[in-house]
């Protein structure tokens, strides 16, 4: 089969791969459409240590089934399926409690840090165990179903704490995943969304996708912006969806006494400074929100009905021969300008 095999730093190649062979427990997938993450370009770039070559990339997918293990009864060739990013074990305390993308055994699909390699989905078919996997809607085209797993990272950061109605959240950046969490709020029931980033473009887009409020922080101070918004109150939630000291602390300082922080972005493997003394004395909740866990169903749900918009930040859908250039373009200096990019085994 044809496969983008990451084969050192910032070197993608279309290769022809070794068929996989599905095990007793597992299907074959015919990939249908596969997304570029945030974190494969820092994972192809070797920034993060966490796609050691030679690999294959590639998490946010969707297909349709081909052959099936002999263990496998609820699946059929020719369903079309998503599947989860996280291969779970399925026996271990954390999997016994739902918190799946705790599994002590966890492996993410298109990732290779030292202790395990897991191939993934840039490429023509993937094997993978029929626990991970979630029926596609009817009507969802399988270039929107591969968007499930970002929609699913929004869904579980804003299902973290509770977004009481009527309530004023701040989200701290609108890159792909903050304008998910955007979207996802105002179905929680959140009257005031206020979004922050350095972008224009894509506050733009933040007001379009449901933003009440949007802030340029490089304009703007950020905290006495949402104090006005809120009559002097502050937020009742933050989502920080970047991941570095700043954002964290402007994250923080929209707060008011009492509120939550959910922190979602983790670009940095490096310590985060946060003022302790005023998370202590405003009494603030700070929450990790990590992947997801087991949302995908009302994500396809939330994608089908067109209460989560997914088709505006689709950049493109491309052939896997155009892989590696769009890796370049993702990763320039004005890479950000871009959103998902989709490519097509």
């Amino acid at each position: 089969m044809k496969a983008l095999l990451l084969t050192a730093p910032s070197k993608l190649e279309v290769v022809d791969f070794p068929e996989p062979q599905p095990a007793a427990d597992e299907v074959l997938i015919q990939i249908h459409a596969c997304g570029i993450c945030g974190s494969d370009i820092h994972g192809w770039d070797g920034s993060t240590g966490r796609r050691q070559t030679p690999l294959i990339m590639g998490h946010e997918a969707a297909g349709e089934i081909i052959a099936t293990g002999p263990l496998v009864k609820a699946w059929r060739n020719g369903d079309r399926v998503t599947f989860d990013s996280t291969i779970s074990c399925g026996a271990c305390h954390f999997c016994h409690e739902g918190a799946v993308n705790l599994c002590d055994q966890r492996r993410v699909v298109g990732v290779s840090p030292s202790e395990y390699k897991q191939h993934g989905a840039f490429a023509e078919r993937l094997a993978l165990p029929a626990r991970i996997l979630y029926r596609l809607p009817d009507n969802l085209p399988f270039a929107q179903a591969a968007m499930v797993e970002p929609v699913s990272i929004a869904v579980h950061a804003v299902q973290r704490t509770k977004i009481a109605a009527g309530s004023t959240a701040v989200v701290i950046g609108s890159g792909m995943i903050g304008l998910l969490v955007i979207q996802v709020l105002r179905w929680a029931g959140a009257k005031n969304v206020i979004a922050v980033d350095l972008a224009d473009n894509r506050l733009t887009l933040a007001t379009h996708l449901g933003a009440t409020h949007t802030l340029n922080s490089a304009r703007v101070d950020v905290a006495a912006e949402v104090n006005r918004i809120t009559a002097g109150l502050g937020a009742d939630t933050a989502f920080e969806v970047v991941g570095f000291t700043p954002t964290l602390n402007l994250a923080l300082a929209t707060l008011r006494r009492g509120g939550t922080c959910v922190l979602v972005g983790n670009l940095s493997p490096k310590t985060q400074d946060f003022p302790l003394q005023a998370v202590v004395t405003k009494e603030l909740t700070l929450l990790g929100s990590c992947s997801s866990a087991g949302e995908y169903p009302l994500c396809l749900d939330l994608i089908a009905r067109g209460i989560v918009n997914v088709q505006p930040m689709i950049e493109a859908v491309a052939p896997l021969a155009d892989g590696a250039s769009w890796f370049s373009k993702l990763s320039a200096k004005d890479g950000g300008k871009y959103m998902k990019v989709i490519l097509q085994p």
